[in-house]
């Protein structure tokens, strides 16, 4: 099988061209053992391209744990990349994926992504949550380099609250228009370097508890992303016209056996 390695802020992606359907997706384990960094490709998830009647493509993500997913902000923009690799498109895109329709702008080495509108930012248990395509928690501290991501997150990760999980966001406010962001995912178990849902969370949340204005500049251990969006007039908690953009490349190429 033929498969290709992307990264997006150091979120890194199996891709898959799909387009004749002959993928094994039902096989949970299998995904699981291609993303594996030690007997396997290496990755955060795999991503299929797939054929659809009515968009440029369809998106299929998996987790690392083999499990079809949500939406995943990274993976959309790398998916993007591929297919402009790939030549099904030449600036701008329109695909499907599982939260519903999206748009794309390929600029260079960035990717401007058009996310889902969001409506309504939650107080559960004292914990901020919302959902920007995929759960999230997203949580301000003052001293994020120190902070232990992995136990606070699993801890958080696995709350009654959140019934099917939730991701977790740390965040820290470096300046008017910054903020420094440090996310444990969901069905990878770990931090990750990058999460695209999830900074689009931190952004919006910034902007209604904190007053941050947009477009919000986003670091990540990985790299640098930046969230615009429109707060829809006289409401609370509800966005409009959200792009994530930032950079998205092909790592290698290769083939392996299954």
């Amino acid at each position: 099988m033929d498969f290709f390695k992307y990264q997006g802020t150091g979120n890194d992606f199996v891709l898959i061209d799909d387009r004749d359907g002959t993928f094994p997706r039902t096989n949970q384990a299998l995904i699981e053992q291609l993303c594996h960094r030690r007997f396997g490709i290496g990755a955060d998830g795999l991503i299929l391209l797939q054929n659809d009647p009515d968009y440029d493509f369809r998106m299929v993500y998996f987790n690392a744990d083999g499990a079809e997913g949500s939406m995943c902000g990274n993976g959309g923009r790398c998916i993007v990349r591929f297919a402009h690799d790939l030549g099904i498109f030449e600036r701008e895109t329109r695909f499907v994926a599982v939260d519903g329709a999206h748009t794309a702008v390929v600029n260079d080495a960035d990717i401007s992504l058009k996310m889902s509108d969001v409506s309504g930012i939650e107080d559960r248990k004292g914990l901020t949550f919302l959902n920007t395509g995929s759960p999230h928690v997203v949580r301000f501290v003052d001293d994020l380099a120190s902070l232990d991501v992995v136990a606070e997150g699993r801890a958080i990760r696995y709350d009654a609250a959140f019934p099917g999980g939730t991701n977790v966001n740390f965040a820290q406010v470096l300046d008017n228009q910054t903020v420094y962001v440090r996310t444990y995912e969901r069905g990878v178990e770990d931090e990750t370097y990058s999460c695209g849902t999830g900074v689009t969370a931190v952004a919006l949340v910034a902007q209604e508890q904190l007053d941050v204005p947009g477009p919000i500049a986003i670091q990540t251990i990985g790299g640098n992303l930046s969230v615009s969006f429109q707060a829809v007039a006289d409401t609370t908690s509800q966005f409009t016209t959200i792009y994530l953009t930032g950079p998205a490349e092909r790592v290698f190429a290769g083939t392996i056996t299954i």
